[in-house]
């Protein structure tokens, strides 16, 4: 057999194999803030497929694009924590990368390359930059005053925003040169941010106000305000844009928003009639934190703090159709994509 043809087999032979070859479906991760787990899920029936340890207090969580590392935010509990969990989503294994003196780490999304981060910190009052491969802070931006709690990211991964909820602020910070640029009024208790994926505007979950204000992303003028009354405390897109997902957690609702009118199509009861919840934040409620829309833009999953259970919502019906237990007290998730 000549070269060509041994090389053209060996092709053949590797095609197979990687058709052949089972890929790992999509999965719903969820942190546990009370028993310092990140719990990874089935979508298909909320089975639970694995239990991570992570630090102290895992706050919020966010996977890179190809779905092969995980990143999970140790806040701490009675004391600050000050360190990130980084999860190899095809073995299972686990990292600790150290913040230093960065502590109380919060919001966190993964830049274009799936190789670094940007973190809030509340201890220190910064955004910073972590390279996940060098396990290293590479740089620390200074917020002011106010704690920065929630980040969101530009398409284009330039700009991030942060949320305030003592200032009731967003901020803008300008990633290349490594400044906060602005900083402007939202509403009482901003907190929840999101980015739409179309249009590139703002949006933040102010929860005192009980509204969503929209801003423009350059100068974070308010563009609109959405009611979204009893303390909306998380924002997030459909993949395709069309809808944004509000879950208020003392009414226990999660508003969808058509993100074109920006009008309320519907308000979803998250709570079970005669359940009985655990003390929380709020008093002993359900209280729906994290929220997280399917790709398939026909669900969401919502984590019921107060219930430790994830309700699974049919997003055009406004119905929850299923509830999967959780651990104790979850808020974070996050969607990993199939890996091949």
């Amino acid at each position: 057999m000549s070269v060509s043809a041994r090389c053209a087999a060996v092709a053949s032979l590797a095609a197979l194999l990687a058709a052949a070859a089972p890929l790992a479906a999509a999965e719903l991760l969820v942190g546990n803030k009370s028993a310092d787990t990140l719990w990874r899920l089935s979508l298909e029936d909320g089975r639970r497929l694995g239990e991570i340890a992570t630090g102290d207090g895992p706050h919020e969580v966010v996977v890179n694009g190809d779905g092969r590392r995980a990143v999970v935010t140790n806040y701490g509990a009675a004391t600050a924590g000050n360190s990130l969990t980084v999860v190899d989503m095809a073995t299972a294994t686990v990292r600790t990368v150290a913040l230093g003196e960065q502590g109380r780490p919060h919001g966190v999304r993964f830049l274009p390359g799936g190789q670094r981060v940007v973190v809030t910190t509340e201890a220190a009052r910064t955004l910073v930059l972590v390279d996940l491969a060098a396990g290293r802070v590479e740089r620390a931006v200074p917020m002011g005053d106010g704690r920065g709690h929630m980040v969101a990211l530009s398409a284009d991964g330039r700009a991030a925003f942060v949320t305030k909820i003592d200032s009731g602020t967003l901020s803008r910070v300008d990633l290349e040169r490594g400044r906060k640029t602005l900083e402007a009024a939202a509403g009482a208790g901003a907190e929840g941010v999101a980015v739409h994926p179309r249009t590139g505007e703002v949006w933040v979950s102010n929860r005192e106000a009980g509204t969503v204000t929209v801003h423009d992303p350059d100068t974070l003028a308010i563009r609109a305000t959405v009611p979204s009354p009893g303390f909306p405390i998380r924002v997030v897109f459909t993949d395709d844009g069309r809808r944004a997902l509000v879950t208020n957690a003392r009414a226990a609702t999660l508003s969808v928003v058509d993100a074109k009118t920006r009008r309320v199509e519907r308000s979803v009861a998250l709570a079970r009639d005669g359940a009985e919840y655990r003390d929380t934040l709020l008093g002993r409620a359900a209280l729906p934190i994290g929220v997280v829309a399917d790709p398939d833009g026909r669900r969401a999953y919502v984590a019921i703090s107060g219930g430790d259970e994830i309700a699974v919502v049919d997003l055009d019906a406004g119905t929850v159709t299923a509830r999967w237990p959780t651990g104790r007290e979850p808020d974070a998730l996050a969607i990993a994509p199939g890996r091949d």
